[in-house]
């Protein structure tokens, strides 16, 4: 069976995004959201990205942007990946020539065979709860909403811990886990021991 890859999201200090790199992380996330707490400027995004080894991807999430805000971004701090976790278009989120994933929040009555139909070139889907706000509400959602047989690779977010990554990863499958809150002593500052906790619980699942 093959890793189960990790993303940390929503990085705000240096010291944060060592931590996530020493622990293994395969992903650090940095927020271009204004209303999130874990918003970063692109000038403070820049310095974070400059710490980041090779072979670990940095995602920059968006939440219903302008084009020219994304592409200031992409000028600025050297993005390998989007993430979009608004009410986004194929086309919209397509347009920057990147890879990029696409999020849906999932509830009950939400197709996400319909969902991964209408975004057909992305480079999988991410699966968060559905809650105020968009995304690092540590909210869990009912996994059992998934369908078999997306065929995209998943990655499994919302509300997700120390505590129950384990059972997520053998129970979901996901091609990764994308963690925010779980690993948070405050918002938007991330706490070393859980993010080794919670890389270490997804290792175990692994087995």
């Amino acid at each position: 069976m093959s890793r189960t890859r990790i993303k940390i999201c929503g990085l705000t200090r240096a010291d944060d995004v060592r931590a996530a790199v020493e622990a293994g992380a395969d992903a650090i996330g940095l927020v271009f959201y204004p209303p999130s707490p874990r918003f970063v400027s692109f000038e403070r995004a820049a310095q974070l990205a400059s710490l980041i080894p090779p072979f670990v991807t940095v995602v920059g999430l968006f939440v219903n942007p302008e084009a020219g805000f994304v592409n200031e971004a992409l000028a600025r701090v050297p993005l390998q990946l989007l993430q979009f976790h608004g009410d986004e278009t194929e086309g919209e989120c397509a347009r920057y020539g990147r890879p990029w994933i696409k999020a849906a929040r999932v509830r009950p009555g939400v197709d996400l065979v319909e969902f991964s139909a209408c975004h057909p070139l992305a480079a999988g889907l991410l699966l968060d709860a559905f809650v105020d706000g968009f995304g690092g509400g540590g909210k869990v959602f009912d996994w059992s909403l998934i369908p078999a047989g997306l065929g995209r690779p998943l990655i499994l977010s919302g509300g997700l811990d120390p505590d129950n990554v384990g059972e997520a990863v053998r129970r979901v499958r996901p091609w990764a886990v994308d963690v925010s809150s779980g690993v948070e002593s405050g918002k938007g500052i991330k706490d070393a021991a859980l993010i080794a906790a919670f890389i270490a619980g997804v290792r175990h699942a692994d087995g």
